[in-house]
């Protein structure tokens, strides 16, 4: 069982998988920070507000015997507009990479050598030959 999964694991799409894994993550936090230190101040300043996921409606007030009660809205937007930077970034990046592809597949191939006479043509050439080189002798 032990050499099955370490067959398994070695497995090109495995290893692909991971790298994709530990760069997606990556990608998140970079993503992530993007959202909550770049745009989401430039939303606060838009909408008046300086933090986004403060936004909150209260159900219910904080008292000394039981807690507060609030739908927290503003972090949801915030989920949502990660969400949708992150596909969208995913989208163009992807994009690129077809566009990289495409460029790949439209070039245009290597000149191929070209194809090696079969032994009839190899023959029949030989015998033009020949015959052209006997009608000169007959002429002469």
């Amino acid at each position: 069982m032990l050499q099955e999964f370490k067959k398994f694991a070695m497995r090109g799409n495995v290893l692909d998988l991971a790298i994709g894994v530990i760069i997606g993550g990556a990608f998140g936090k970079i993503t992530t920070s993007l959202v909550n230190d770049i745009i989401t101040p430039f939303l606060g300043l838009f909408l008046g507000r300086v933090d986004l996921t403060s936004l909150k409606l209260v159900l219910r007030e904080a008292s000394e015997t039981t807690p507060g009660l609030a739908i927290t809205y503003g972090v949801f937007l915030q989920n949502i507009l990660d969400f949708l930077i992150i596909s969208f970034s995913i989208f163009i990046f992807v994009r690129l990479i077809n566009k990289l592809k495409k460029k790949e597949d439209e070039a245009p191939p290597a000149p191929k050598a070209p194809p090696k006479p079969s032994n009839e043509e190899v023959l029949l050439a030989e015998i033009r030959d020949l015959l052209k080189a006997q009608h000169v002798d007959h002429s002469a």
